[in-house]
């Protein structure tokens, strides 16, 4: 039987990091690192930190994250350490920094995407502003060039442009044309170097860092074809006759660089600002804990920062109030609102003795609980780190990008230089100059940005969303694996039902010796002094009724059959058939009742009142509410339902008939369920296990996916690829349906961005000119790029707008 906690079990991989600044294992000399990384970009900028980091002494596993922009790594703290990780970062050309624990590690890295969003949002202005200047400015250079015969200019966009707008400009700016060539050209240089060296100047760099490191990426794209058209530009505006002496109009492509990097950085504005509304959910979800809380010190009542809580501090709650930390309620009562944790609509009430959630929002009443998880202790704050670890996890269907982001920009340099031969050599007119534009086009236009963001994105939003319906997703695997499952498998006790035995009816014998509630508190009585399973729920029902509960005398066990004792001055006896027969009380008047009770999976208790038959309790193990329209709804789905239980036939049977489920597997051990699961695995199935984590854990490491039913505070079940947090088994369908909507908008991205490039690069370097006579322009080129990846982040997004199943 394969341990519950091995990570090794159907091929997967080990857990995701926590978030913390280092954490070592002796047991195994692993250690656990998490890097911030900065200056990341595309895919070639991740592909190039994964492979320096995995290359490093001592580094057992790396895992690099564009999205979240961190680095994963396992390593042997005997050979490696936290620093040298760092500076293999920054060796790569990226900065580098160690990710703070917990709750300061998100506000750091939101801190740090919210100024990243301000400060790209102020160069795409600058830049949009400066571009459409140096647009109106080059009008008359155009113009003049035409005039002097010196032709149209060769890039299609500015051509179309001249032809629309110069004609409006001419009237209505008639000074701008009074302006000479010279002045407007270097006019127009000394603004695009402007542009260049201010909102451009992080693409020269980062291409310089590269270039330094023998690397290449999105940066050294931009970076080369807007220089190549920059210095084209320059040699025009310093040298004209050069150009017009061989009859090449000295045309200047300043307007085209800046639009270039402007439209680039609208792109990128964008990006920015759909990359924070992926972890939304993840903020939201922070930001539900108090700053302060009230705690008893002495005989007061003090508030201190929540930071100050300290375990087995009695805090006070008053009404409406979110609780600041965890905790076991001393005194009071109240409804507590958990559905922000658990996604459980309804308040549950709570009382003196009950577990309370930090976080959850106090109802109409008040009360002092006794603080039992505090800091990094806290559920909150264990499922902030679950969906961290699940968000900065990797799909596998991302290698598949990963592998072409590796080779991408050499292959589209190569693209490009071979785009400008051909054009040099092929183009009847000023060959030179169309060869650069085509050459420009291709290196703007190819994007291995989108490809990058394909996967990690949509993992970024199915799993906050996930955590939004009260389903902790354990990562970008468990949620590709998901979509596969043909067959759910549901443990009944505590899965299908309420774990919990309770009195559903009671039954008076005819001609009983005592009424209802009498009857119930004798029973109770005798019950209470007893150790049966079921002592706790009839004891329950009958404080539930109000039924007086007498002190019993004389008791008396029999075992496995029921018992005896004095109740009130009367003699009870409290069982099975069989007890009362011994003591001359037949149940022939209530065996056909009992014998219905136990075709409908629940167990008759006998009850005897002074030698006789008084009547009988029908106890059992209810069926989840949610149950049975849980089940109907993975059958829609097109999955088979199969209940696995340690119950005898009869009643197993009798749970399934009332829960819809058709395939029961009745009488297994815990220790059985394992091979049950290996046997429908042998069918050819795709298996979930679906249980309480705690005995069947091995199934559930077993199964394809685990999926362990929560309680709201027991979320971190190692052997659950996916964590209910409220006993629903709606949920299950809900995390199944979210995985194939995401699994689908992963496809629709990786698509859409291969298809991007495939298509984009070749009509960039001219292949429909010969038949359409139709070239691509830097400018426009540089706007598809952006919009491609703005496209596969947004399409990412749509999955917040995903209601459940």
């Amino acid at each position: 039987m394969t341990s519950p906690a091995d990570p090794t079990v159907r091929g997967r991989e080990p857990a995701a990091v926590p978030d913390v600044a280092a954490e070592a294992s002796p047991a195994d000399r692993r250690a656990r690192v998490t890097i911030n990384v900065s200056g990341m970009t595309c895919a070639a900028c991740q592909a190039r930190v994964q492979k320096a980091l995995s290359g490093a002494p001592g580094v057992l596993d790396a895992s690099v994250n564009l999205m979240t922009a961190e680095a994963a790594i396992s390593y042997d703290p005997a050979v490696a350490a936290p620093e040298a990780l760092i500076e293999r970062v920054r060796s790569t050309g990226y900065g580098a920094a160690l990710s703070e624990p917990g709750a300061d590690a998100l506000e750091q890295q939101d801190a740090a995407r919210a100024k990243e969003f301000r400060e790209l949002r102020a160069r795409a202005l600058v830049a949009l502003a400066a571009g459409a200047v140096a647009m109106i400015a080059s009008m008359p250079l155009m113009a003049a060039h035409a005039h002097h015969g010196l032709g149209a200019p060769t890039d299609p966009f500015m051509s179309w442009s001249m032809r629309v707008l110069d004609p409006v400009l001419e009237r209505a700016l008639p000074w701008l044309y009074a302006i000479p060539e010279q002045v407007l050209s270097y006019g127009l240089l000394a603004l695009t170097t402007a542009v260049m060296a201010w909102a451009g100047r992080h693409f020269y760099t980062r291409a310089w860092a590269a270039f330094r490191h023998h690397s290449a990426d999105m940066n050294t794209l931009v970076a080369v074809g807007t220089g190549a058209a920059y210095l084209l530009s320059l040699a025009a505006t310093v040298a004209p006759g050069f150009f017009v002496a061989r009859g090449v109009p000295p045309d200047v492509y300043y307007e085209a660089v800046v639009l270039i990097i402007a439209l680039i950085l609208v792109g990128n504005t964008m990006e920015a600002r759909a990359k924070r509304q992926t972890s939304v959910a993840l903020r939201k979800l922070m930001q539900l804990q108090p700053r302060t809380a009230r705690v008893v010190r002495g005989r007061a009542e003090v508030d201190v920062p929540v930071e100050d809580v300290r375990e087995g501090d009695v805090v006070v709650v008053r009404p409406g109030e979110r609780l600041p930390v965890d905790g076991e309620i001393v005194s009071g009562a109240s409804a507590v609102d958990e559905s922000m944790l658990t996604g459980e609509p309804l308040p549950v009430e709570k009382r003196a003795g009950d577990r309370v959630i930090g976080a959850t929002v106090n109802g109409t009443g008040s009360f002092r609980f006794r603080a039992t998880g505090v800091g990094a202790d806290t559920v909150l704050a264990h499922v902030v780190k679950l969906m961290r670890e699940a968000q900065g996890s990797r799909a596998p269907i991302q290698k598949l990008a990963d592998r072409i982001s590796g080779i991408f920009v050499p292959v589209v340099l190569s693209i490009s230089i071979a785009t400008f031969v051909v054009w040099f050599v092929a183009a009847d007119a000023a060959p030179a100059v169309r060869a650069l534009v085509a050459a420009v086009a291709v290196l703007v236009i190819a994007c291995p940005c989108a490809m990058g963001l394909a996967v990690p994105t949509a993992v970024m939003v199915a799993t906050g969303k996930g955590a939004e319906l009260g389903v902790l997703l354990k990562g970008g695997e468990a949620l590709e694996r998901a979509h596969t499952v043909d067959t759910v498998v549901l443990d009944k006790t505590g899965t299908l039902t309420q774990g919990k035995p309770a009195v559903t009816e009671v039954r008076l014998a005819p001609g009983a010796p005592v009424g209802e509630d009498a009857l119930v508190g004798l029973v109770a009585a005798v019950e209470r002094a007893s150790e049966h399973p079921l002592a706790a729920a009839i004891a329950a029902h009958a404080a539930a009724r109000g039924a007086a509960v007498p002190a019993v005398e004389a008791f008396e066990s029999v075992t496995g059959r029921g018992a005896r004792g004095l109740a009130g001055g009367r003699r009870v006896v409290v069982g099975n058939a069989a007890l009362l027969e011994t003591e001359g009380v037949s149940t022939a008047p209530l065996e056909a009742e009992a014998g219905a009770l136990a075709a409908e999976g629940r167990t008759a208790v006998f009850a005897a009142v002074d030698g006789r038959l008084a009547g009988l309790l029908a106890v059992a193990d209810e069926l989840r509410p949610t149950s049975r329209e849980a089940v109907a709804r993975l059958r829609r789905m097109g999955l088979e339902v199969v209940m696995l239980t340690g119950d005898v036939r009869r009643s197993a049977e009798a749970v399934a008939r009332a829960a819809g489920v058709e395939r029961v597997v009745a009488g297994v051990l815990p220790e059985g369920k394992v091979a049950e699961v290996e046997r429908l695995q042998a069918e050819g199935r795709v298996v979930a296990m679906v249980g309480d984590g705690i005995n069947d854990a091995p199934a559930l490491a077993r199964a394809e996916i685990g999926i362990a039913m929560g309680s709201g505070t027991d979320v971190a079940l190692e052997a659950a690829d996916v964590t209910l947090m409220r006993p629903d088994l709606r949920a299950v369908a809900d995390a199944i349906a979210l995985s194939r909507r995401t699994m689908r908008t992963m496809r629709q991205n990786l698509f859409w961005a291969f298809a991007y490039n495939v298509v984009g690069i070749p009509v960039a370097a001219g292949v429909l000119f010969p038949a359409f006579g139709l070239m691509l322009s830097p400018v426009l080129a540089s706007a598809a790029m952006a919009f491609s990846s703005v496209s596969v982040v947004t399409n990412s997004l749509r999955l917040r707008r995903f209601r459940g199943a």
